[in-house]
């Protein structure tokens, strides 16, 4: 009986892995086919390529997409603001064709996207940062004050209220699951563990065309706010920042948010009772926040 079980369950767990591989042949096709629709470009910089797309007209917004991301995710983050907003999205260190300056570092990042504002004529934008993302957004605040008009954290990663003397230095997935075919078995589970839908790895796929990324965020921009504490002096921006969060998000925690909160001089919080980590259902209310930001912001 025993023995009948067990060959019952291997027989399941083979149905399963084989039907999820051809599901996720089907996926990879059609999410190939969607990054070609947003028209992404290339430009050539000091250190190397970085890829980006664009879309709408008006104050510009530069969109720093999260883990797993790239200039698709930038865009879909801000896509419903393109009416009133430019919103230029590029893919940072190690996301689609995206070059890695020096050691990748958030630093590092906000000098690429000096440049890349520089070969595109833009000399002051508002730039938001989403998940991940918010590290390299708020490095840019701080670094390029006469460039940024305001600051905008989505669900953001978040700067300590103090130096922590134990530093995780590795925030992020196991590298073992940082593959198409891993993650897709796994997708299942996002909502249990993430908070998220499993359909949400349908904008995380291909993988493999941002597992480098994945990398440079788990060991280099997470711990950064940490490892760096005095170099993030959150006390000097001197710039309105608009704040995001969901209390339910596991990604981040809303705690932490409120606490890092308080480290900001010209802040606006708008907290959400649910939503997750990517604050669904709230999509209305975000826009209007964000144009509500922006629109008294940018005529001082």
């Amino acid at each position: 009986m025993i023995k009948k079980i067990v060959t019952l369950l291997l027989l399941l767990i083979f149905s399963y892995l084989l039907i999820m591989k051809v599901k996720l042949n089907y996926e990879l096709e059609k999410a190939n086919n969607r990054l070609h629709d947003y028209n992404s470009q290339n430009i050539k910089l000091s250190y190397g390529n970085i890829s980006y797309a664009e879309i709408g007209k008006g104050e510009v917004i530069l969109s720093c997409h999260g883990l797993f991301g790239g200039y698709d995710q930038g865009i879909e983050n801000l896509k419903s603001l393109s009416k009133y907003m430019r919103i230029i999205a590029p893919s940072r260190f190690g996301y689609l064709e995206s070059d890695v300056k020096g050691k990748g570092t958030p630093k590092d990042q906000s000098k690429a996207y000096v440049e890349l504002l520089d070969k595109l004529g833009i000399d002051k934008v508002y730039v938001m940062g989403a998940s991940a993302g918010g590290t390299s957004a708020i490095r840019f605040a701080l670094d390029y004050p006469e460039m940024c008009k305001g600051l905008i954290l989505y669900c953001s990663a978040m700067p300590e209220t103090k130096k922590s003397e134990n530093v995780n230095l590795k925030q992020g997935p196991a590298e073992i699951l940082v593959n198409n075919y891993m993650m897709y078995i796994t997708s299942p589970f996002f909502k249990a563990t993430m908070g998220m839908e499993q359909e949400v790895i349908k904008t995380m796929l291909p993988i493999d065309l941002r597992k480098l990324g994945v990398k440079i965020d788990s060991e280099i921009t997470n711990p950064d706010m940490s490892l760096n504490f005095n170099d993030y002096k959150i006390e000097n921006l001197q710039i309105p920042t608009l704040i995001l969060q969901a209390k339910d998000d596991k990604i981040v925690d809303y705690n932490k948010t409120l606490a890092a909160a308080g480290r900001f001089p010209n802040l606006t919080l708008k907290i959400f009772e649910n939503g997750g980590h990517m604050i669904k259902g709230h999509g209305e209310e975000i826009d209007k926040y964000v144009l509500e930001f922006i629109n008294s912001n940018s005529h001082k």
